[in-house]
């Protein structure tokens, strides 16, 4: 099956994050996989969903989807891949065959494959770090979600030549984030105006991210190392190694289902066609009226989806 749909969003589509309520049936967690520290959030019963957040965020994108997937009878894990949130930051490892590596560990340690594949969900890096385990452990993962990314190494890259301003906005922090200590160099110390940019740019309903969250944002991104560990997944992934990786990884598709949403301000049916290419069994397609940090601009269209898609 490659279908492509469209998903419309409203004002509807917004929840109010009520920590109380979250807190009561949610916990953190912290698993030792190797030589690094994973924290997670995990709540519920049933057969395990993981999800995993992009950069540069955390666990915590995921909060308005997590209570509705626990209340329709799931285990449901948020992880911190290294160098993000409340994980370790270590100086290297950020290529995906080793970020991929250490899920595969922390699943097989909190038992998540213990009754057979788990199901994944995965946002922006998250979602390269999902494809990645999945292509190189085709036995581990049962069914993959995957929102608003682009594959690097595999989705044709963008015209050469002068960007138009829209598109600018969207991608430029793919060469900043790669150079070598500027980044740090100018971030630290303004970590809060630097991300504030970064969600107002690639927002399409800025109510979702509130001062609030804002606030947690900034807390997990000015931590010791967290700056210098989010930029190096750039570094390590846009070079000719990790782009001739993800290439490689291409050459034997995907046979589980594979569900591929893109945003219309994201990167609209891109991830879907980039899937169809690497994947025998792919549906998706394109949120209208959503910017690039779908799971907290339309959180109810997201339960649905992922609600429908990880049901037998």
């Amino acid at each position: 099956m490659n279908t492509a749909h469209t998903a419309a969003t409203s004002a509807s589509d917004q929840r109010n994050f009520d920590a109380d309520a979250f807190w009561q049936q949610f916990q953190h967690r912290e698993a030792q996989v190797g030589s690094i520290r994973l924290h997670y959030v995990e709540g519920g019963q049933g057969r395990p969903l993981l999800l995993i957040p992009g950069w540069p965020q955390s666990w915590y994108t995921w909060r308005h989807v997590m209570p509705a997937l626990a209340a329709n009878g799931r285990r449901v894990i948020a992880v911190d891949p290294r160098g993000l949130g409340d994980s370790d930051k270590p100086v290297d490892g950020y290529d995906l065959g080793t970020v991929a590596r250490d899920l595969r560990q922390f699943a097989l340690q909190t038992e998540l494959m213990a009754e057979g594949p788990v199901d994944v969900a995965g946002h922006d890096i998250g979602a390269w770090i999902g494809y990645a385990w999945a292509a190189d452990w085709p036995g581990d993962i049962g069914r993959l979600a995957l929102y608003d990314a682009a594959l690097p190494g595999i989705t044709p890259p963008a015209p050469a030549g002068n960007l138009s301003a829209e598109a600018n906005i969207r991608a430029w922090h793919f060469g900043f984030n790669r150079l070598v200590d500027l980044p740090e160099l100018l971030v630290e110390g303004r970590e809060r105006a630097y991300l504030d940019w970064l969600f107002r740019a690639k927002l399409r309903v800025w109510s979702a991210i509130t001062t609030a969250d804002l606030d947690e944002y900034t807390r997990v991104f000015s931590a010791p190392g967290a700056a210098r560990a989010g930029f190096a997944y750039y570094r390590t992934l846009f070079n000719g190694d990790g782009l001739e990786q993800n290439r490689k990884r291409a050459t034997q598709r995907l046979s589980i289902p594979v569900m591929a949403w893109g945003a219309s301000d994201g990167v609209g049916n891109v991830l879907l066609n980039t899937l169809r290419g690497i994947a025998e069994d792919v549906a998706g397609g394109t949120i209208e009226a959503c910017g690039h940090y779908v799971p907290e601009e339309a959180p109810e269209t997201v339960i649905r989806q992922l609600t429908a898609f990880f049901t037998d």
